[in-house]
């Protein structure tokens, strides 16, 4: 999968900084990595899907995995805003391993994760002070005035995955009328006997 050029920039200069390497040689590992822990927690919100919808439980009973065996775990607003800012900060860091289309598909999804995590902060804010906004008896995000918790956060991590994976695709198959200009080794290139029939 590696190309010659990817190659060789395991050769980098020692001075090279650890942001520069996540976006060169280790963005195909970083990326790996970070897509593992977007999965796991769209997995999550699946699940609680499922757990509410087909199972029937009472909303504040179901937790997703997680909340079968740690119940307080995911009742805290710090796990869901530790989880936004991972998703923030990952977004941002590997953005400029990103070219052309796929940056800007990638950006969508940053941008959208962005007001996710604003989301997050207000709702982290009422927990920690022990006031609700908007007179509600929990903390309520501006867009759960109008959607449902459960359903918006399965909302929120869809229209922030979808343009992710757009930005992947691209990432690894740039268009044909494009230049890659991308210096990791993501990139799914033909073999050079493929090139050649």
């Amino acid at each position: 999968m590696a190309t010659a050029s990817a190659q060789a920039l395991h050769s980098f200069e020692p001075h090279t900084s650890f942001y520069e390497k996540l976006n060169t040689v280790w963005h195909e590992r970083a990326l790996q990595i970070f897509m593992a822990i977007v999965l796991a927690h769209w997995g999550e919100h699946l699940v609680q899907a499922y757990q509410v919808y087909v199972l029937h439980w009472p909303r504040p009973k179901a937790g997703g995995i997680l909340g079968l065996w740690y119940p307080w775990l995911i009742s805290s607003e710090w796990l869901h805003y530790g989880y936004a800012i991972v998703m923030l900060a990952g977004l941002w860091v590997l953005r400029r391993g990103f070219t052309g289309t796929s940056r800007k598909w990638w950006t969508i999804a940053l941008v959208i994760q962005f007001w996710h995590h604003i989301e997050h902060l207000l709702l982290l804010i009422q927990a920690m002070t022990h006031h609700n906004f908007w007179n509600k008896p929990v903390p309520f995000s501006v867009l759960q005035l109008v959607i449902p918790r459960v359903e918006l956060h399965l909302f929120y991590n869809t229209i922030v995955f979808i343009p992710m994976m757009i930005g992947v695709w691209y990432h690894m198959f740039p268009p044909k009328d494009e230049v890659c200009e991308a210096q990791c080794s993501c990139a799914w290139h033909a073999k050079p006997e493929q090139q050649a029939a």
